[in-house]
């Protein structure tokens, strides 16, 4: 195959390589750098492979292996959470397989996906989100079917074991996120008191780079109080929020009075309530998205515009 003909169909390829990357590292600029590297591999290899797919699949799924075991002992001392970085658009599409792609995607399955061992992950991914067979799966992460089929049976298992019991449907979820996104507009402690579970979790991925409420907040109470104290003075000093799907689920962009970006929301619906409100305010994992603001000093001034309306 020529040079020209091997790049147009890398290229066919590359939304499935970077979405196998991404599922499997958590990190849009890590993999991007995987796909990149799978495309240099590509271009030098001698031989042309029976089937590109499963060619560039497999090597994409055997670098992102590798960065994941040598990522291991970063995230180990990250300081607080750790959430993969925000995703506005999978670039993917398979309509029989919708489902399992749009789950798969979002913050609290990729969340989930991080107790995994790296080969646990991969063939998960390969194998339940992508419709990999076997054979291919095991091509792909250098074991025996045999051995894939146990993988793929522990990661299920770790996974089903910790995913909400009653998930809700993508129209009862924008329902409900539109109702909380007004209600956090007006302020309106009481409407957004209603819309939380009462065991509600609001938790931050601030890298220990950007200003996070301690280890979380907890409970509709005290999760309602913090929204609602927040939103008006956020406005008052040109701050915006731009309700926005976020990993496939509803999510909002947080921005300064110049459009940079303070931090990225996204809401866990599930038994007709908010179950989790997760914020990503780590520069680090915004900057794909655009300018970043310096969210110490967004902060700092909502606090005191805060206090100047008494």
């Amino acid at each position: 195959m020529r040079v020209g003909s091997r790049a147009g169909e890398f290229e066919r390829l590359r939304p499935l390589l970077f979405s196998i990357a991404y599922r499997m590292l958590g990190s849009v600029g890590e993999a991007e750098d995987a796909v990149q590297e799978t495309w240099l591999r590509y271009e030098s290899a001698g031989v042309e492979p029976e089937s590109v797919k499963a060619y560039l699949s497999a090597t994409v799924s055997r670098i992102a292996i590798d960065v994941l075991r040598s990522a291991r002992v970063r995230r180990e001392a990250y300081v607080g959470e750790w959430f993969p970085e925000p995703l506005l658009t999978d670039p993917y599409e398979d309509p029989e397989r919708s489902a399992e792609l749009a789950d798969s995607v979002s913050m609290a399955a990729l969340v989930l996906l991080e107790r995994l061992s790296p080969l646990e992950r991969a063939v998960f991914v390969l194998r339940e989100v992508f419709g990999f067979g076997f054979p291919e799966v095991a091509s792909a992460v250098g074991r025996s079917e045999a051995a894939c089929r146990q993988l793929a049976v522990r990661a299920r298992r770790h996974v089903d074991a910790g995913r909400a019991r009653f998930a809700a449907d993508r129209r009862e979820r924008e329902e409900l996120a539109g109702r909380f996104f007004a209600a956090f507009r007006e302020g309106d402690v009481a409407a957004l008191r209603v819309l939380l579970a009462a065991d509600v979790a609001m938790v931050g991925d601030s890298g220990g780079k950007a200003p996070l409420w301690s280890d979380g907040v907890f409970g509709a109470d005290a999760v309602a109080r913090l929204l609602g104290a927040f939103m008006a003075p956020f406005t008052r000093i040109g701050g915006t929020v731009q309700p926005h799907e976020v990993n496939g689920q509803p999510g909002a962009i947080f921005r300064d009075r110049a459009g940079g970006i303070v931090n990225t929301l996204v809401l866990d619906v599930s038994g007709g309530r908010v179950q989790t409100v997760r914020a990503v305010l780590n520069p680090d994992k915004l900057a794909h998205l655009g300018p970043v603001a310096d969210a110490f000093a967004v902060v700092r001034e909502t606090i005191r515009a805060r206090r100047a309306a008494g």
